[in-house]
């Protein structure tokens, strides 16, 4: 059977396509978030909260594909390419099991993970129903990550960024019809977005499954999924594990955040989930950038190359950094008529406002956060990342959150520079690791003897 196939590709041109594709996939909340925002402030509120608990589970799906990716990158990197079909039908297989069991408990356990926020009934009933259709897709969007991944880490991210866009469009026409009742189609409001969502990953599915087979030239076996080989899952797993942890940690803090917003109001609810939505356009570039220097850093320690590694990491940072920067300059330029698009109530747009304002400090930090977390993980540093994690998250953030924004009564503003501090003391440790370099003893590809997973069979 061919090798797969596999592009040599600059940081830009690795990484373009992936902001594209990160923009997309962000907008698609968006979209959502705007569309609803023409029913009710309250429906937006209910689709935010659902979307925490979705966007959590969504994340334990990362801890197969982190892990294959790092691994298939520096099996590139170190051109032995025998594995690499294995590790992804491997990949793709434990996160159908995985998605499938999530989407279970979503489904069947929607009230009890939803009571935690104490929403008025209204609120309940909407976030429920989206909860359940939305969450039984996980399913999909199980294999779609870890599908995803395979393709970019080959070079393939245009194709990424297609599939993408297409599953946007099919997305945002779907709630056209359901929202507003186009085609003589019924004004389903949540029920309608839930629909819309769950039918264009199922859809983005088949097309990436597509693209690997065809463009990437990954023509898997039944074998390849089936056979879980010990070693394999070893090195999938010490990736994965970790970065599952740095995610999941993260990710809980942020359920814990919007509960302790929620005694605030529903107001201040919906200027959260406003302000976070315009900002997810900045924060793209720290993730488009982080995962273009994952790819690369990951190809170049397979390789033995640890001083041009070292020094990528540090280069892509600083551009991070700046881009994130000018973005937010652009943005607050333009940041009332921005909120006015989801909401007319001034108090919301003079809150988030502000909120926008001090994403000059917010985003330095959290492109450092963001670009050196993902080159840890290239390197096979996932452990430090994840204690880095819990540590200041749990012991720091979660704790100044509350002081500030519900003791002291500093409401949002106070949760909000909570928010910088957490980005900025968790990208100044990440930083001052990458600066030791003791990464480089972390390579999960050995030069100079013959890996035990080669021989197996």
């Amino acid at each position: 059977m061919s090798n797969a196939n596999v592009k040599h590709v600059s940081l830009i041109a690795v990484t373009w396509p992936i902001f594209i594709e990160s923009l997309l996939h962000f907008s698609l909340r968006t979209a959502d978030t705007f569309m609803l925002s023409q029913v009710s402030d309250e429906a937006v509120a209910a689709v935010g909260v659902a979307n925490q608990i979705i966007m959590f589970m969504f994340f334990l799906f990362q801890f197969i594909a982190t892990g294959t990716s790092v691994v298939i990158a520096q099996y590139i990197g170190a051109k032995k390419y025998g594995e690499i079909r294995k590790y992804t039908g491997n990949g793709i297989f434990i996160n159908f099991i995985f998605g499938l069991l999530v989407a279970i408990v979503l489904i069947v356990c929607s009230s009890p993970l939803l009571s935690i926020f104490q929403l008025d009934q209204e609120l309940f009933s909407q976030a429920q129903l989206f909860l359940m259709i939305v969450g039984g897709a996980l399913v999909f969007q199980a294999m779609i990550v870890t599908m995803s991944v395979v393709i970019q880490t080959h070079g393939f991210t245009k194709e990424t960024m297609y599939v993408s866009g297409g599953m946007n469009i099919i997305n945002i026409f779907g709630n056209y019809l359901f929202i507003y009742g186009a085609f003589g189609f019924p004004q389903w409001g949540v029920l309608g977005v839930a629909i819309s969502t769950a039918t264009s990953q199922f859809l983005a599915l088949i097309a990436f499954a597509f693209v690997l087979y065809y463009r990437v030239n990954l023509r898997l076996t039944w074998n390849d999924f089936s056979h879980i080989q010990k070693e394999r899952l070893k090195k999938v797993l010490s990736i994965g594990i970790p970065s599952s942890m740095t995610i999941i940690s993260y990710s809980s803090s942020q359920i814990v955040t919007t509960a302790f917003i929620t005694l605030l109001g529903t107001q201040m609810l919906a200027t959260r989930i406003y302000t976070l939505n315009v900002l997810f356009f900045v924060m793209v570039l720290g993730i488009s950038l982080g995962r273009g220097s994952q790819i690369l850093t990951g190809r170049l320690i397979g390789a033995g190359k640890m001083e041009e590694a070292y020094r990528q990491g540090i280069r892509n940072t600083r551009w991070s950094m700046a881009l994130a920067l000018a973005m937010t300059v652009l943005i607050v330029l333009v940041r009332e008529p921005l909120l006015s698009l989801f909401s007319s109530d001034p108090e919301i747009i003079q809150m988030g406002a502000m909120l926008l304002l001090m994403g000059f400090l917010l985003e330095p930090g959290r492109c450092l956060n963001l670009v050196y977390g993902a080159t840890l993980q290239a390197a096979g540093d996932a452990r430090y990342l994840m204690l880095v994690s819990m540590l200041v998250i749990w012991m720091f953030s979660v704790p100044l959150y509350y002081i500030l924004g519900i003791h002291f009564g500093w409401g949002l503003i106070g949760i909000w520079v909570a928010f910088i501090a957490d980005e900025w003391v968790r990208g100044l440790a990440l930083w001052a690791r990458w600066r030791t370099r003791k990464w480089e003893e972390k390579a999960l590809v050995k030069h100079g003897k013959q890996e035990k997973v080669d021989t197996a069979s």
